[in-house]
């Protein structure tokens, strides 16, 4: 098992640190470190630093030693991203919760016409907030250094302004009309971003399909069944993983 992860606000600048508040809480009380355990801190940006438990003070301190030099860690290439339709309920923390264990780099909320829930003021901070928490929590958990960013949520003309600008750019989509490639042998790039668009329950509509293909994104299909709109990221982020070698 790796050595857990817990989040800090600066990288320590010297061979020992104090980590107090919901994350010293979190290895304290929670996880019951104890003398002589190893623990990662990281700033969640790709900077991180290995070190030894010295002690655990209270609910909240666990005193951190041995700390070696902070390392960064390269931000993976080709960068994924995923715009996610709005899910109804809170499927949409679960989309953010298994896309970022699986790998992937960036999420975009994206109010999409079809969608059944749709942000507005402080309603659609606080969901936007969920989403942010979610994707620090996984990112946690999956002991990773370089956490997904969930941006701010975009309308469909943001978003395909959004597409115009990737290396490479799909909607998942599959009906009579447009069938779509497969996921799984369309050529992808080896640099730059990628980025799927994923549909909401009701699918995406013939206007905007229009407006993310006129950006330059195809229409590409994963397989024979069809996915939820909270699942369906994930299994293309783990086929594009894959292909890419980021899972090599």
């Amino acid at each position: 098992m790796t050595a857990p992860v817990f989040v800090v606000d600066a990288m320590p600048g010297g061979p020992e640190f104090v980590l107090e508040g919901p994350e010293g809480r979190h290895a304290v009380s929670v996880k019951r470190l104890r003398p002589g355990e190893d623990v990662v801190l990281t700033d969640g940006l790709g900077r991180w630093a290995d070190g030894i438990v010295r002690a655990a003070e209270g609910k909240d301190r666990l005193v951190v030693t041995d700390l070696h030099e902070v390392r960064e860690e390269p931000a993976p290439v080709p960068r994924i991203t995923v715009v996610q339709a709005l899910p109804k309920g809170d499927r949409g923390e679960l989309a953010v919760e298994t896309m970022s264990e699986t790998g992937v780099d960036a999420i975009v909320p994206w109010s999409a016409s079809r969608c059944v829930t749709q942000w507005k003021g402080e309603r659609g901070l606080k969901a936007l907030g969920k989403w942010r928490a979610t994707a620090r929590e996984a990112g946690k958990q999956s002991r990773r250094v370089r956490f997904a960013q969930v941006a701010d949520a975009m309308t469909t003309k943001q978003v395909a302004a959004f597409l115009a600008n990737a290396e490479f750019a799909a909607v998942l989509h599959e009906d009579r009309e447009y069938p779509g490639l497969p996921l799984a042998t369309v050529e992808l790039p080896s640099v730059g971003e990628i980025v799927l668009v994923v549909g909401p329950e009701g699918g995406v509509s013939p206007e905007e399909l229009t407006m993310f293909t006129g950006a330059g994104a195809k229409v590409c299909r994963l397989g024979r069944s069809v996915l939820r709109t909270s699942t369906a990221g994930t299994a293309a982020v783990a086929l594009l993983l894959g292909r890419t070698g980021r899972w090599a």
